[in-house]
């Protein structure tokens, strides 16, 4: 498995299966930083895309990540170590549940938290009944993933993530269980005429207008919009 060779950085993918998609760039360039994090977690860091782009974008002294799966884990610890911003990334290797947990404890919070979810759609389940079950309920379920996010989050932080359009709904009012509001949505869509595919969200503890765009990818094959390329040609080599 090739390096994905980004504009600043280069991440190696060849140890966990959580290959760079699409949605990870869109998360790490979509989230905001204009209230200026001083510290960043990224919840499920898989090859550490994500925390490498926040690492780019913005002066945070402190990137964190979590990750579960073991390869997955080392895999992103050497991304760190052979980026330029190692000194400012650091990835621990347990369970969201436990970090947010043993976090609270402590009283650490952070102002931004990114999540790429693990989520399988309808096109991946397979017709082992027993083996989906378990891929789903051994990743992290939305419900632990907004749970730990309430207990850690700052103040005046905000939580951001990307997750499958039709589960959208139920995901916003979960949230609001653990009060967290949504602030803004991005829709994406992959081409004009495709239907919207995922939803970017963020979240806080604070009430306001929600903020609603939609995102639409290509007009058609390889021939990218401008929005798209706009948000992502800090990243991308050939944007």
């Amino acid at each position: 498995m090739k390096p994905f060779q980004f504009k600043e950085f280069t991440v190696h993918q060849d140890k966990t299966a959580m290959k760079i998609g699409t949605d990870a760039v869109l998360l790490g360039a979509w989230s905001s930083i204009e209230k200026y994090p001083d510290t960043i977690l990224d919840v499920g860091a898989g090859t550490g895309v994500i925390a490498l782009m926040l690492a780019q974008r913005c002066d945070a002294m402190t990137i964190d990540a979590v990750e579960v799966d073991e390869s997955a884990y080392e895999q992103t610890v050497e991304n760190f170590e052979q980026s330029d911003w190692g000194d400012r990334l650091f990835c621990y290797h347990t369970s969201f549940e436990e970090f947010a947990d043993e976090m609270a404890e402590e009283e650490e919070v952070y102002d931004l938290i990114i999540s790429n979810p693990p989520f399988y759609t309808d096109e991946f389940e397979s017709d082992d009944e027993a083996r989906n079950k378990a891929r789903f309920t051994s990743s992290l379920s939305f419900e632990e993933l907004l749970k730990g996010v309430s207990k850690i989050l700052s103040e005046e932080g905000v939580f951001s993530t990307i997750i499958p359009f039709k589960e959208e709904e139920n995901f916003v009012r979960l949230a609001e269980t653990f009060n967290l509001n949504l602030n803004s949505v991005c829709r994406v869509k992959g081409n004009p005429t495709s239907e919207v595919k995922r939803s970017l969200l963020a979240f806080s503890f604070k009430v306001s207008e929600v903020i609603e765009e939609e995102l639409t990818i290509e007009t058609k094959r390889h021939q990218y919009t401008d929005a798209y390329i706009n948000l992502t040609k800090d990243f991308y080599l050939k944007m």
